[in-house]
């Protein structure tokens, strides 16, 4: 039987590097223990460094992460799968499989009378106009349905080979990329805000940036939230519990 905690996972970047089978196995390592206490399991995106869903053909890897998942469902946890800019083409491959639900966007959760505002982060607060721009270029579904023509070795070696020189790009660019900016030039708190401004939540939830924090953030109508960075599986294997009315951050033990 399901328990009564709620787990959030974010950013593992499965198929990235060369320990990503190590990543992998460590994951699944924490989804076991989560099989004895879950009631609620979410995924805040990123979990692949890239993957697109064909009709018929199943991305290489992956199966050990998959497998765990297939278990947490089957045991009656629920799964809630926020897309990142990174797995973004998912579609409804897990909503399938595993009735894994589906977020394309940031989404309100309820657990134990609390309410979550939750989501990836990617494009929140709008202070990148080129991200926006190619956010929607790869959102576009004649654009999804265009590379899905091309032949799969070809769609796979350009979507890591950008994924793996953006990521380099950006860490060259900006040495400090992965720290806090500062309230009002962190996208994710600025969009958090202006929620807040319309409707009370208790937690703001979000991966993205690979920094794990816990901050209080106040919106101008009064309205504060306890603003939770799940961090990243990558390099640090963080991840956040909700349990007795506590969420807290961790790093696998």
């Amino acid at each position: 039987m399901p328990g009564n905690k709620l787990y959030f996972i974010t950013d593992a970047h499965l198929g990235a590097g060369n320990d990503s089978l190590q990543r992998e196995k460590e994951l699944c390592q924490l989804l076991d223990r989560m099989k004895e206490d879950a009631a609620m399991v979410v995924l805040l995106g990123d979990m692949f460094d890239f993957w697109f869903t064909y009709r018929h053909v199943v991305p290489k890897g992956h199966i050990r992460f998959l497998g765990r998942l297939a278990q947490l469902a089957d045991a009656g946890v629920k799964l809630h799968f926020f897309i990142g800019n990174h797995d973004m083409w998912l579609f409804n491959y897990l909503k399938e499989e595993m009735d894994i639900t589906m977020h394309d966007e940031p989404d309100t959760l309820e657990f134990d009378g609390k309410r979550f505002l939750v989501g990836h982060g990617d494009g929140l607060g709008h202070l990148d106009k080129r991200y926006d721009f190619l956010r929607r270029i790869f959102r576009s579904r004649l654009n999804q349905r265009l590379f899905s023509l091309l032949p799969q070795w070809m769609t796979f070696g350009v979507a890591t080979g950008w994924s793996s020189k953006s990521r380099k790009g950006h860490i060259k660019k900006n040495p400090d990329i992965f720290k806090y900016q500062g309230d009002d030039r962190e996208g994710i708190v600025i969009y958090c805000r202006q929620r807040l401004q319309k409707e009370h939540f208790d937690y703001c939830v979000f991966g993205h940036r690979h920094t794990p924090l816990t901050r209080q953030i106040h919106a101008d109508n009064g309205n504060s939230s306890l603003y939770v960075n799940v961090g990243d599986w990558i390099l640090n294997r963080n991840y956040a519990v909700y349990t007795d009315g506590q969420l807290t951050l961790h790093n696998l033990e």
